[in-house]
């Protein structure tokens, strides 16, 4: 058994994690030549994230999808390229937007050139990637298309607000775009690149999604329940950012559907300046003792195992039993 990926994912067979290694090796690198400019200064900026390192989700689900057909046809590593620096470039772009200091344990794009570089360094990234998708043929370009899309309304969706509509399932919508589309593809581009059969492709897809936002979920949950050593981030970095999460979002529910005093005090905690210590510690405090959080939880178990579901109808093997696994860890890392 081996240990590779994000959350320490098992692998228990050797050829299937020879496969995987060599793919995501060859994707690193595959990042590394899509991020070279001839003016230094664009490679810098383009290889700032790159170099700063990241789970690398999305090739790696990539690569396991990749097992349903042939892992070693000439389009699956190309494909995972293409969906990690679209990632990467919406991250320059989120991190202008949050008017974030750090991503990833280094200085962000924007805090250390500025936000118009930080921009077109996101730019960048997305040209290269629809150079690559260019050889990937139209179908490839026409999926990828339709997810960033879905991924640009979602962040549209999540600035304009609900707009009269139930907060929480205005918030499932914009998950399922922002981070559920770009996962799904990384899914499908998989299995698709290296033919798998049509069923297997769709199953994959659909997989791909729900994990997605079983994954966003379970950030919303670790950033009120984990400590820093558990997260390797500082806990309630989106409380105090103002970012409305899901079990901020289901105490508002809550507050306002049964007028509990103690809710109302916690929402009016929620409203007032969370810059001052005292006030976030003390709302840390009580929303990881409150139903909502726990109330999160589930709904993370629940998209997690919707994604185990989805596989079910897939032949049994050591991919399936790894994407499985994933969904083990995804809930795993929600408590």
């Amino acid at each position: 058994m081996t240990v590779v990926g994000p959350f320490g994912l098992s692998v228990r067979d050797h050829a299937l994690e020879a496969d995987v290694q060599a793919g995501l090796a060859a994707v690193e690198s595959g990042l590394l030549d899509a991020t070279k400019s001839g003016v230094p200064f664009i490679t810098e900026a383009a290889q700032h994230l790159v170099r700063a390192g990241g789970k690398r989700f999305r090739p790696l689900l990539a690569m396991l999808a990749s097992q349903f057909g042939d892992p070693d046809a000439p389009g699956v590593v190309p494909a995972a390229v293409v969906v990690e620096l679209t990632h990467l470039a919406t991250l320059y772009h989120d991190d202008v937007m949050d008017e974030a200091d750090v991503r990833r344990g280094v200085d962000s794009a924007n805090s250390r050139w500025g936000n118009s570089v930080a921009v077109l360094t996101g730019d960048f990234l997305f040209a290269r990637a629809s150079h690559i998708l260019a050889d990937l043929g139209p179908e490839a370009v026409r999926i990828q298309a339709q997810a960033f899309e879905r991924l640009v309304t979602g962040q549209i969706l999540e600035t304009a607000g609900p707009d009269g509509r139930d907060p929480v399932e205005h918030y499932l919508d914009v998950m399922r775009g922002k981070t559920g589309s770009l996962i799904a593809v990384a899914c499908r581009f998989g299995a698709l690149m290296a033919g798998a059969d049509e069923p297997a492709v769709d199953i994959l897809t659909q997989y791909g999604e729900r994990l997605g936002v079983a994954f966003q979920l379970a950030d919303d949950v670790l950033d009120i329940a984990s400590d820093s050593h558990e997260s390797g981030k500082t806990p309630g970095t989106d409380l105090r950012e103002g970012i409305p999460t899901l079990p901020v979002l289901h105490l508002r529910a809550r507050a306002e559907a049964e007028g509990r005093p103690e809710d109302l005090e916690l929402v009016e905690l929620l409203d007032g300046d969370l810059g001052d210590d005292a006030r976030h510690a003390e709302v840390l405090r009580r929303l990881r003792a409150h139903p909502a959080l726990e109330q999160a939880r589930r709904d993370t178990v629940r998209y997690a195992e919707e994604a185990r579901r989805t596989l079910a109808p897939l032949p049994d093997c050591y991919a399936k039993a790894a994407l499985a696994e994933m969904c083990d860890a995804v809930v795993h890392r929600a408590g």
